[in-house]
């Protein structure tokens, strides 16, 4: 197993040879204890990479080994505590609130999602933690990089790997 080291406070990424710019959070950064859903923050901890979303005809797939898949339209992410797939990937329109996969910027152009209170979800402690694509300001809640930094770094990553936030 290997780690995708973040330095929350330097902004930078590490990952074997490799260092990186990245953002975090438009909250900062929070024990991952006292995260909670829509704060903005980034939960610190060590968090394995589930998988790994990717638009189609936006990125090549070519030399990922981390399970993926294409999105769609039509594709959200549920933020809503009250919702029984709660932190789950769910189709859109639904009676729940959740987020749109399928976004008009490119920062989910790639999601590397972790699994940070998936196991099992924990209503209202967080939802949709990934590690996408930079656009320009700080996140909400998630670990991004610029598209060039992601498309060298995603072949590399293997199953079993993590991201630890510090």
């Amino acid at each position: 197993m290997s780690l995708i080291h973040v330095d929350s406070a330097a902004r930078r990424l590490r990952f074997g040879g490799m260092e990186m710019d990245c953002e975090i959070g438009r909250g900062g950064v929070c024990p991952a204890a006292d995260k909670r859903e829509a704060d903005g923050c980034t939960p610190l901890g060590r968090w394995p990479l589930r998988g790994v979303l990717l638009r189609p005809g936006r990125v090549d797939p070519t030399g990922v080994k981390l399970p993926w898949r294409w999105i769609r339209e039509g594709d959200g992410w549920s933020d809503d505590s009250a919702d029984p797939a709660y932190n789950r990937p769910v189709r859109l329109p639904r009676p729940f609130s959740a987020e749109s996969l399928w976004r008009k910027d490119d920062a989910y152009d790639v999601i590397v999602v972790l699994g940070q209170n998936d196991a099992p979800p924990v209503p209202g402690a967080g939802s949709a933690i990934f590690f996408h694509l930079y656009e320009g300001r700080p996140t909400a809640g998630c670990i991004a990089v610029d598209r060039a930094d992601m498309v060298r770094l995603l072949p590399l990553l293997q199953p079993g790997d993590g991201m630890e936030i510090a």
